[in-house]
């Protein structure tokens, strides 16, 4: 299959000639390792390399030599290569010299250099719907941050479409597969993330079926604020495979970080602008996975069994518009939050660039209950203090189905298949 371009291309190509190094950190088969060959002269891998992976832990600088870039795949499977690249391209004193990817951290006790100067870091996600060729990418996110006039060329998408695609998710493994194909990979990817994966990121042998809980709790409140006692108490997952299964608080929240490490658990945090009245502003980040796709997975449900549950697939749909625009938002040098109060009043995505610029996302699965939305974006906007830090930003609802327009209130409909970066 020919390579698909990725929209973090640009960023990597533009790593390369300002950088002595760039380094791609995302989950497991999101695609790094195929992107950063389009751009590498020579490569190592360090997971299915294993005599490379000894000879990089007894002397790291021994396998940086070959052709630049020269990529070193999983390079946290021997964390003195970080430094050992580091001072390498302190003596070269040239860019492009290396690409390193990765699918986990690495604990801090490594004494890693920050790499300040000489790396240029990348997140990376798995395939948006632009990326997959299901977004025409007619409305661009920078447009939206920027106030621009928008007019977006219609892209109707059928809500059946939309659940298979939930359950398939983002992974280029996945292009061309049928749903019930998908559907087992995924499953045989979260066994294996949480009886594996799991431990050798902590160091720990962690217990499956307490990972298991915690990530069918996760699963299941997606998208939510859910809380370390939520998932540590969450009655409809205490039996794994039989038997009932306790989890502590604490082990709780050590899950959830190696799962973290693993860039398995998005963290979407809450938004603190200044504003006109005098309320609290809540401050538990919301959680998603890396695709949404892997919740379906963990919870073995199927587009069928979506469809009769429609309430909990918004719930998906948001995920996805979340990891999309997070993407989008990226290469825009913008960061993704949400915004609540403690009257309840709240928005499901905010995206604010380093210039203070930023736009608001009201998500819905359907085009029902536009009004409503639209009423709460402008009472939203409405309470922001334009004043202080935070300038005035676009409104938008994005639908699965239904067609992109401009209200007469000014707030942008915009479907998921017109959206890009």
């Amino acid at each position: 299959m020919p390579y698909i371009k990725r929209i973090i291309d640009e960023d990597i190509k533009n790593g390369l000639a300002a950088a002595g190094a760039v380094a791609i950190r995302g989950p497991r088969a999101c695609g790094k390792t195929e992107t950063a060959l389009q751009y590498a002269s020579s490569d190592v891998n360090l997971i299915y390399d294993v005599a490379a992976r000894d000879l990089a832990r007894l002397a790291p600088s021994s396998i940086l030599e070959g052709d630049t870039p020269r990529l070193i795949d999983e390079w946290q499977e021997a964390p003195d290569v970080w430094n050992a690249v580091k001072t390498e391209v302190d003596r070269r004193k040239t860019s492009g010299q290396f690409i390193l990817t990765g699918s986990s951290a690495v604990n801090k006790d490594n004494n890693l250099h920050s790499g300040a100067g000489r790396f240029i870091l990348h997140d990376m996600s798995t395939m948006t719907w632009a990326e997959l060729g299901y977004s025409n990418a007619t409305v661009s996110l920078g447009d939206l941050l920027a106030g621009s006039p928008i007019k977006p060329s219609q892209n109707k998408t059928e809500l059946s479409d939309i659940l298979t695609r939930l359950v398939v998710g983002g992974w280029p493994m996945l292009i061309g597969k049928t749903e019930r194909q998908a559907k087992d990979i995924n499953k045989a990817y979260v066994d294996l993330l949480l009886s594996d994966d799991i431990s050798r990121v902590s160091g720990i042998e962690r217990d499956r079926r307490r990972a298991t809980q915690i990530f069918t709790s996760l699963s299941r409140n997606i998208a939510t604020t859910v809380g370390i006692a939520t998932l540590s108490n969450d009655s409809e997952s205490n039996e794994v495979d039989g038997d009932d299964v306790t989890v502590s608080r604490q082990a709780t929240y050590d899950y959830l970080e190696d799962l973290k490490k693993l860039m398995i658990v998005i963290d979407q945090p809450a938004w603190r602008p200044h504003v006109r009245s005098a309320v609290r502003l809540r401050t538990k980040p919301k959680r998603h996975l890396a695709d949404p796709s892997l919740a379906v997975a963990a919870l073995g449900i199927s587009s069928k069994t979506l469809i009769k549950d429609l309430r909990y697939t918004g719930f998906l749909f948001e995920s996805q518009v979340f990891h999309d625009l997070t993407v989008y938002a990226r290469a825009n040098d913008a960061e993704l939050s949400y915004y609540r109060d403690s009257s309840d009043s709240e928005v499901d995505i905010i995206v604010e660039d380093r210039a203070g610029n930023w736009a608001a996302f009201e998500v819905k699965l359907g085009d029902d209950d536009l009004d409503a939305a639209a009423t709460k974006l402008l009472a939203f906007a409405a309470n922001i203090d334009t004043n202080k830090t935070k300038k005035q930003g676009s409104l938008n609802i994005v639908t699965g189905v239904g067609y992109g327009y401009v209200r007469p209130d000014g707030v942008n409909v915009l479907p998921l298949s017109v959206l890009g970066a």
